[in-house]
């Protein structure tokens, strides 16, 4: 996909989520994470199932809002805003939710559920969106937009749609009040193979088409890897590592991120994938909990590098080339194709 640099559209700042887990005990979700989005990008949030990742996309969208932390979308601060204000300016950014059916009020048609959102967040001033004409003509385009055929399905109850296409309507809704960020938090984990792929197209071709910004949540790696500009992996709550996706099979250097790619079929990294054994081996018997996650590097519990350091102190974010970023004491670039 294409990424254009301009002023990002999207910023998040140290962002710490906790959640209460009875006798004085909290789930460390979320501790410290940072983002950036660009205007027009696809950033991929990579990582195992528990790993935060989704819990950061809904704090990105302040549902709920995170304990600690900045969410900054375009020129608009979302934490610490006034309710009635937040809801405005969430109006303009997006969320898919990654099970489309319980997404979707089961009392009313593909019609009005299409139509909620500009029926309270439109323009007022502007009567066309007062007639019922032009209405369902909008209705319409936008169903045909997402790949659906309006006279089959806008009479519809979700109940009576495959999975395929309530999550199709939930696109066709997010999309009609013209977001600038779009949240997929896992749209087509729920879904069949076949139609994953038109979903991830269809999103794909979207974005394009209307310069949205997207944060691409996903567990599987060829998934996020195809569609996103950069890929941000996590594990345990924390950021590992973030980069580019082209050639992301090559350049990987954090331990956990190659961990992920030496999981993935060669066929699935492309024919240019190197030859070489698995990354890494687990070392951990159990992975460690998020209630009381490891000292120093969360990751450290599981990794073939680790050493003492490790464990005293948490690794910094560096550079270690333009747009790529780790956080380890020991990983060093890498790149393994000419």
């Amino acid at each position: 996909m294409t990424t254009t640099r301009d002023a990002p559209a999207l910023t998040a700042t140290d962002l710490v989520v906790e959640f209460p887990a009875g006798r004085g005990q909290k789930v460390h979700a979320v501790s410290g994470v940072s983002l950036e989005v660009a205007a027009g990008e696809t950033l991929g949030i990579l990582g195992e199932s528990g790993c935060g990742k989704s819990t950061v996309g809904r704090s990105l969208i302040q549902l709920p809002p995170p304990d600690t932390g900045t969410v900054r979308l375009g020129d608009v601060t979302l934490t610490g805003l006034a309710p009635r204000e937040l809801r405005r300016a969430r109006a303009r950014m997006q969320i898919i939710m990654q099970d489309p059916v319980s997404a979707l009020n089961p009392r009313r048609r593909v019609k009005d559920l299409v139509w909620e959102g500009r029926s309270i967040w439109g323009p007022g001033d502007d009567t066309r969106d007062r007639d019922a004409r032009d209405r369902d003509a909008r209705v319409d385009a936008a169903l045909r937009d997402v790949g659906l055929d309006p006279a089959t399905v806008r009479e519809r109850r979700p109940h009576e749609l495959s999975g395929g296409q309530c999550q199709r309507v939930c696109i066709a809704r997010a999309l009609m009040l013209d977001p600038e960020l779009l949240i997929c938090d896992e749209p087509v984990s729920s879904l069949d193979v076949s139609v994953q792929a038109q979903i991830l197209n269809l999103l794909e071709t979207t974005a394009r088409r209307r310069a949205l910004s997207m944060v691409f949540i996903a567990h599987d790696v060829s998934v996020v890897k195809n569609i996103s500009d950069r890929v941000m992996v996590m594990y345990l709550g924390k950021v590992c590592e973030v980069l580019p996706s082209d050639g992301m099979q090559h350049e990987a250097a954090h331990p956990y991120t190659r961990l992920l790619l030496a999981s993935l079929p060669e066929a699935q990294l492309g024919s240019t994938a190197p030859a070489e054994p698995p990354a890494v081996e687990g070392r951990a018997a159990e992975l460690p909990s998020p209630l009381n996650p490891p000292s120093g590097c969360r990751f450290r519990t599981r990794c073939p590098l680790a050493t003492e350091r490790c464990a005293a102190e948490e690794p910094a974010p560096r550079e270690i080339r333009p747009g790529h970023r780790i956080a380890c004491h020991h990983a060093e670039p890498r790149r393994n194709h000419p």
